[in-house]
């Protein structure tokens, strides 16, 4: 089967085409995708070549990963159903992470109209529900994963460095779990979309611009030192600071993709007798908790939705997030 993608032919180069979808067998999915959810960060780092295979960084000798489909993450409407597979419907309309497609860099994709994609990576959906706030829910999962993976005592300070989408999503996840958040950005709209959300929900929060505020001293924003530290960017200069910081016994997570430069100083951790988690993909069961989040408007979404594109104008919603403009956050392409 052929079907349009959105295909990163060269670095910076994005072109709506045409692929070849591998066959779908007795245990796949075909789904027509409605509206797909961009993941700036991982997207982009594909687009510029920075990224061969997941959490993979391009290192010299690789092969070169053009042309290649990127993305993870959308939703649609079931077309067709393999014979080995009961329990969904022509018309249903569901989440989706990746597809299968020939003569690419790798053979799975995101950003297709069809999607050839085996049932275990097919969520169904509320029927009663905006389908749009699961559009990212894979992006979601990563934030949800990132806020889950620490222990804490209620009422213990948990720093996140990022107020992206999955800096946003993490702050959400340690708030409902009873943290006091501080979130670390750079961008007072993103920064005020988490205070807003935290404000109305009664939960002891706390924003800080660090283009503004460059000397943290993260004790003094709730009287004690953090237990949790959250790095959602990829940036090690973060987790020194939080590894500096932070209350013994803390624990560390890491959720950004640091290229080749992903060397981390244990001892100043090892000193805090700090655990770190490293986190990064998904699994059916994390997918299946945030898909509970979402529909019982735990983790909120929708708000962060701030661009949208018909899939035709796809080069304009990459120029848009590569413009680093601070009002570009969740991006949207409509298919249809």
């Amino acid at each position: 089967m052929r079907t349009d993608a959105v295909v990163f032919t060269a670095p910076n180069t994005v072109e709506l085409g045409t692929v070849t979808c591998r066959e779908a067998g007795p245990d796949d999915v075909v789904v027509r995708t409605t509206h797909s959810w961009i993941s700036n960060g991982t997207e982009g780092s594909y687009l510029r070549g920075e990224r061969v295979d997941g959490d993979k960084a391009w290192i010299e000798g690789d092969k070169w990963p053009f042309p290649v489909v990127a993305g993870y993450q959308k939703i649609g409407i079931v077309e067709w159903i393999g014979d080995n597979i009961r329990d969904l419907e022509i018309g249903e309309r569901v989440f989706v992470t990746i597809g299968f497609v020939e003569g690419m860099h790798h053979e799975y994709a995101g950003q297709v109209r069809h999607s050839v994609t085996p049932r275990s990576e097919v969520y169904k959906l509320p029927p009663t529900d905006d389908p749009l706030k699961y559009a990212g829910m894979v992006l979601t999962q990563v934030g949800f994963n990132g806020g889950m993976r620490p222990q804490f005592e209620q009422n213990a300070v948990a720093v996140v460095g990022g107020d992206g989408m999955v800096g946003q999503w993490t702050a959400q996840t340690l708030a409902n779990r009873g943290a006091r958040v501080i979130l670390l950005g750079r961008r007072a709209m993103r920064l005020d979309l988490f205070r807003s959300w935290a404000t109305s929900r009664g939960y002891a929060s706390a924003c800080i611009n660090t283009r503004e505020e460059t000397d943290l001293d993260l004790e003094s924003v709730f009287g004690v030192k953090p237990s949790v530290g959250v790095d959602t960017v990829g940036s090690l200069e973060m987790m020194d600071t939080f590894s500096t910081q932070m209350h013994r016994f803390g624990h560390l997570v890491s959720a950004g993709f640091y290229g080749t430069d992903d060397r981390f100083a244990l001892q100043p951790a090892r000193y805090g007798e700090h655990t770190i988690h490293l986190v990064s993909g998904w699994t059916r069961s994390r997918m299946e908790d945030t898909r509970k989040e979402l529909q019982a408007d735990k983790l909120d979404t929708l708000s962060l939705i701030t661009h949208r594109f018909p899939v035709t104008e796809a080069p304009a919603a990459w120029e848009a997030i590569e413009s680093h403009d601070p009002s570009v956050l969740g991006v949207i392409l409509e298919w249809d």
